[in-house]
């Protein structure tokens, strides 16, 4: 399914309800088409750890379990960066400011499709 930090829909019901019966999940495009890597709020999450706003991206995706992320990759190097993303354990603070950025939804909706 699509989800990211701007496709959020699935939080809602979806994600729960795989946890609960431990299915995994595979999320496509995991940096919004490049889009996410331009975003403040990614940006300095980033910064404070080192990393590349793509590699927050993925990890925040990775964050909750369950989720196999499948960013795209055209080299090795960068599917090398990619990985790195699994490493990357996101804080608090740095959750916060992203859920401030990118609102988790607040009730049902259709789930988002590219």
């Amino acid at each position: 399914m699509l989800y990211n930090l701007s496709a959020r829909g699935a939080e809602y019901d979806l994600l729960p309800f795989c946890r609960q019966r431990g299915m995994a999940v595979m999320a496509y495009t995991p940096v919004g088409q490049g889009a996410l890597l331009r975003q403040r709020a990614v940006q300095a999450v980033a910064a404070r750890h080192g990393a590349s706003p793509a590699q927050v991206a993925i990890a925040w995706t990775l964050r909750g379990g369950g989720v196999i992320s499948i960013p795209k990759a055209g080299t090795a190097a960068h599917v090398r960066d990619n990985a790195q993303a699994a490493a990357l354990a996101l804080t608090p603070q740095d959750l916060a400011e992203l859920d401030a950025a990118f609102p988790p939804p607040r009730a049902k909706r259709p789930l988002e499709m590219l």
